[in-house]
């Protein structure tokens, strides 16, 4: 049961991934022919992902990876169940999908932590004494085998999702996490996310990169946290209400909003923002200093609209954008070691995560000659973004499942 549990964990996270590169690929190639028509199209499958999201698939809604910490802190099985249903897992795949398709800036790595928690979750039923220990274990072989990064899907687990250790937990832990990675590799074979780099930071002078690229990442880490929790708090005044009346109209305006970054970047501010990256790490590419702060915007947008989506690889993204912009600063310093500090630092700063930061990115890219700076830069961002936020982005919007998992059961 475990092992098939595991096994379906690894395959479901490749058939993500292949929807999530087609919904980009088909969205590429309708906009390299009418590059206009997403001012249309964006808008209108916002509005419809929101609606799919709030009436048809409730609790699919964002990354997911919120409603796997609430539904880990919630004992009582009613109440933990509506946030990692199956029905849940399956809405989140398809509207995901949706999202990417009409150009939200999101990713596929948090929808694949609800879908594999929820996988593992339903086989739980038939071991109610480890149904926590299943969920996590789901959850962390779904980062797993989204990056193919499996010592980063263990650190996730135990770090992000549990925040404790417990010996029971993590054998269960690395067992999905070795099931979904031969899957992943079986069916995909040994890649590395980012491609393998050989990025270098030369010690010395160039090492003042590291605190500046931090703070910078952690700072806009925070401002992303206290943006993103101020609108799923409820904004006061006649703006809070007419959003809270209208929820898909002002869904609708945040994909115009997107639209209208992509109108003035190019298609890589649309869905991951992977291939711009990609790019900027391998230093295969003319530096555009605009993507950064239009991948935020339109991250930012995508994820207050309140659709389905991640938000791993944009923040993976805009972190690389940040480090182009530091080539500024240090134009003799590596472009693809900036990259990596920027992403680092970024990851970090929303996620208040910084070892699963460090460990995903040193994963990603095959690149052990950058752990140490990678390390330095997660401390400091992370320390700079609770300057701003006292709980990284998850577990603050956690608390909102939470209340919501609490009146539901006091009105039964």
């Amino acid at each position: 049961m475990f092992l098939a549990g595991g096994l379906t964990v690894g395959g479901v996270a490749v058939l993500m991934a292949w929807l999530a590169d087609k919904a980009q690929e088909i969205l590429t190639l309708v906009l390299h022919h009418a590059p206009d028509i997403g001012l249309v199209a964006t808008p209108i499958g916002f509005g419809i992902a929101v609606y799919l999201s709030r009436h048809v698939f409730p609790n699919s809604q964002g990354s997911g990876i919120p409603q796997v910490i609430a539904a880990l802190q919630i004992e009582d099985k009613e109440q933990r169940s509506p946030l990692v249903s199956l029905r849940v897992a399956v809405g989140k795949i398809v509207v995901m999908t949706l999202g990417l398709l009409f150009g939200a800036s999101t990713g596929r790595e948090g929808p694949t932590v609800q879908v594999g928690g929820a996988i593992m979750y339903a086989l739980g039923h038939r071991a109610p004494y480890r149904q926590a220990g299943f969920l996590l274990a789901g959850a962390a072989a779904g980062v797993s085998a989204a990056f193919n990064t499996p010592l980063a899907g263990i650190v996730f687990g135990i770090e992000e999702l549990s925040r404790s250790f417990e010996t029971r937990t993590s054998g269960l832990i690395i067992g999905a996490v070795i099931a979904a990675g031969l899957t992943s590799l079986a069916l995909v074979g040994d890649y590395s996310y980012f491609g393998s780099t050989a990025a270098i930071l030369p010690l010395g002078s160039a090492w003042a990169a590291i605190p500046i690229g931090a703070v910078a990442g952690g700072l806009s880490g925070g401002v992303f946290i206290r943006i993103v929790l101020a609108f799923a708090g409820g904004l006061s005044g006649r703006f809070g209400a007419a959003i809270a009346r209208q929820p898909i109209l002002f869904a609708m305006l945040c994909g115009f909003g997107v639209a209208l970054c992509g109108l003035h970047g190019d298609t890589s501010v649309f869905g991951t923002g992977y291939a711009e990256a990609r790019a900027i790490v391998h230093a295969s590419a003319n530096i555009d200093y605009w993507f950064a702060p239009l991948k935020f915007i339109a991250t930012t947008l995508s994820t207050i609209s309140g659709i389905p989506g991640g938000l791993f690889s944009p923040s993976l993204s805009i972190g690389a954008g940040e480090g182009a912009l530091l080539r500024l600063v240090f134009p003799h310093v590596p472009l693809g070691a900036l990259a990596l500090i920027g992403m680092v630092s970024f990851l970090t700063g929303v996620t208040h995560a910084p070892i699963t930061a460090f460990v995903i990115v040193s994963e990603m890219t095959d690149d052990h000659a950058m752990i140490i700076p990678l390390m330095i830069a997660a401390l400091v961002a992370e320390a700079t973004s609770r300057l701003m936020s006292r709980e990284g982005l998850y577990h603050a919007l956690s608390h909102h499942f939470l209340a919501k998992a609490e009146t539901a059961g006091h009105a039964k």
